[in-house]
């Protein structure tokens, strides 16, 4: 095994080919866009694992550098304002490195890519990938400017709707609308109208009709997202119906609830109100065929309300990488690979579609409260018990080596 072929220079992407390079096997990045996603999406937080597995790479000082400020809590509360939990990010006391932190997503590409290429990782831009045809001990990826590209293996890090994924298996089940739309932007400093988040703590709303969340970053600038349940639209239809309007129509979700969310709504400019679909991708047939494997949302897309997906992209790079290392054939490598992540990345899945059904707010005032009451319960036991640290406790231990079979037993069953 001497070059792998990876689709997608998002964020697994550049991640995986770090840790193949570590791993003695030359990656090659092929992206399709002009540069490594300036201006793409909005923010997005890294848990401890994820930095972990950052970490073992070399990359974590840069990500942490890189417009990123520490997110250690949230602070849960109904739609007036009242609590109904507090929650520490659950990162090990010992490790202030690991403390979870909120980046931009066009920052922390563009920093993964830098550096993934200063480890000497190959990002070649402006490559759309098209197809593949696997010719014996060898695979070549087709790109639309004509070029192709071989090597011995081709790594599917393309996303959530994954070119890869659908040229492998036509018959793969497709990613799952989860009834939720999405919208994030931020408040300048100068701007804010709302008093501080309390050190580097996110605070969430569960409305009245929807879900807000928000944190003040150490710029002073706020950043926010909103969730909130409707039926699934395509994007061409969000992008018709027009930034005003939908500024228009999330005020009116928040209308009755706290003022702080409603204000930060206001100062927003308008060019930031164009919500996407919240979709995820439960489980898959198979992640991998022949000498074609997938990876992160590829293979296992988690919702949003999970805040695991850049995480479990940055554990499956080490996973991955280890295998090829480690085992004789890509088939055999990627076997292994799918048995040691299969089940936690489903369990993840799951666990973020719960959490994505709890935001959409219940109707009257006896749902409304019955439902602050049974979250004040959910979040004092998790507070206690720690029942959600099997996510964020979870290391991948990249020198340790591969053998098959595999049991996986990094949670209960």
């Amino acid at each position: 095994m001497t070059k792998a072929l990876i689709i997608g220079g998002g964020i697994g992407g550049p991640v995986a080919a770090a840790a193949l390079q570590r791993a003695g096997i030359e990656a090659i990045v092929y992206e399709a866009h002009s540069g490594p996603g300036d201006g793409i999406g909005a923010f997005l937080t890294l848990a401890p694992n994820g930095l972990a597995a950052l970490r073992t790479l070399g990359m974590l000082d840069a990500v942490r550098a890189a417009a990123s400020f520490p997110t250690t809590g949230i602070e849960f509360v109904n739609g007036k304002g009242r609590r109904l939990g507090l929650l520490p990010d659950g990162s090990d006391q010992g490790s202030p490195e690991l403390r979870t932190v909120t980046i931009n997503r066009d920052a922390l590409q563009s920093t993964l890519a830098e550096t993934a290429q200063e480890q000497g990782v190959r990002i070649e831009y402006g490559k759309r990938f098209v197809g593949y045809t696997e010719t014996g001990t060898r695979v070549v990826a087709e790109f639309a400017d004509g070029t192709t590209a071989e090597g011995d293996v081709l790594i599917g890090a393309d996303g959530i709707h994954s070119q890869v994924r659908r040229l492998m298996d036509p018959d793969v089940p497709r990613p799952d609308y989860t009834g939720l739309l999405n919208i994030g932007g931020y408040v300048r400093a100068e701007d804010a109208t709302v008093a501080p988040t309390r050190g580097s703590t996110t605070r969430m709303f569960f409305g009245k009709r929807a879900f807000f969340g928000y944190q003040t970053a150490l710029s002073g600038e706020v950043y926010w997202f909103a969730n909130f349940a409707h039926t699934e639209l395509p994007r061409k239809q969000i992008t018709a119906l027009g930034d005003d309007a939908w500024k228009e129509y999330v005020l009116e979700l928040f209308a009755d609830d706290h003022p702080d969310v409603t204000a930060l709504l206001k100062a927003t400019g308008p060019a930031r109100f164009r919500p996407l679909g919240v979709y995820d991708l439960a489980s898959l047939p198979n992640w991998s065929r022949g000498r074609v494997a997938l990876l992160g949302d590829a293979a296992h897309a988690v919702s949003s309300s999970s805040g695991q997906g850049a995480s479990l992209s940055a554990e499956d790079a080490l996973v991955l990488a280890a295998c090829l290392r480690d085992l004789p054939t890509p088939e055999e490598a990627f076997t292994a690979y799918e048995q040691r992540r299969r089940d936690r990345v489903e369990r993840i899945a799951a666990e973020g579609r719960r959490r994505g059904n709890q935001k959409a707010g219940p109707a009257g005032p006896a749902a409304l409260f019955l439902r602050d009451l049974m979250l004040r319960v959910v979040f004092r036991m998790v507070a206690r018990f720690g029942s959600h640290s099997w996510i964020n406790d979870y290391r991948v231990d990249f020198d340790e080596p591969v053998t098959v079979p595999h049991q996986s037993a990094a949670y209960p069953k």
